[in-house]
């Protein structure tokens, strides 16, 4: 089995992408703060159907300073690493002019700084391999924009940008580098949005529905299959045709 290192894999979208490319036969190395039943009946369910493997990990992905160690000792302990999943982040929402410093500050440390320099890292560890996978979970708001999400927007703009230049910088090694754009999906993200608010991205999608996690993670899983591996430096969009 290949392993897949996914962040913020312990809910939502990232729990989503752990079950789904567990079941194309994957380690999924599942990184987040802290364990939850979840993710550990998901993993259950991997061992019981014989086809991949979930394993957790915990970390604080906003400390960048340990980033260094933490791929070490995943190398260390479960060997060569075949791709990564840089799905973890927040989604905090507020008028910029309003927002507290330190809150923009937490904000671009993890949903930018901190996939940048963990990609960094495995990109070491993968230099010696052909044939790896780096995928950038970005959002449809960095190209759409939204009111109150400026800052978020502007964290997941700038990983298309990372995106798109890095897979320049890798080609050469046979590491191929996309990202996922996802709409307004069924979170726990949107629930914080009041039944209006979701009714009206609703009708605004070209499907009248918002997708789905595993409609993201299935597109992750097709970034990480044989089917792409001359597919690199592009962007995904899955939002059930609400940018159509």
């Amino acid at each position: 089995m290949r392993n897949v290192i996914v962040t913020g894999g312990s809910r939502g979208l990232g729990l989503a992408m752990a079950r789904v490319i567990a079941a194309s036969g994957h380690q999924v190395i599942a990184l987040a703060r802290r364990d939850n039943e979840g993710l550990a009946a998901a993993s259950r369910e991997a061992e019981a159907a014989g086809h991949g493997a979930i394993r957790f990990r915990a970390c604080d992905l906003a400390e960048i300073g340990e980033i260094p160690a933490l791929v070490k000792r995943l190398h260390e302990e479960f060997g060569a690493l075949h791709a990564l999943v840089n799905n973890a982040g927040i989604g905090s929402s507020g008028i910029l002019a309003t927002m507290h410093d330190a809150q923009i500050e937490r904000l671009v440390r993890l949903n930018l700084l901190s996939p940048m320099v963990l990609t960094k890292y495995v990109v070491r560890a993968m230099m010696t391999s052909g044939g790896n996978r780096i995928i950038n979970v970005s959002s449809i708001v960095a190209a759409t924009g939204y009111s109150g999400l400026s800052a978020y927007s502007a964290t997941k703009a700038a990983l298309i940008g990372f995106t798109r230049s890095l897979a320049r910088e890798l080609g050469r090694l046979d590491i191929t580098v996309n990202a996922v754009a996802p709409g307004f999906v069924e979170t726990e993200m949107t629930h914080e949005l009041n039944p209006g608010q979701r009714a009206q991205i609703a009708r605004r999608s070209a499907l009248h529905r918002m997708a789905e996690p595993d409609d993201i993670a299935n597109a992750v899983a097709y970034f990480l299959s044989d089917a792409a591996r001359n597919v690199t430096g592009t962007v995904l969009t899955v939002d059930a045709g609400n940018t159509a």
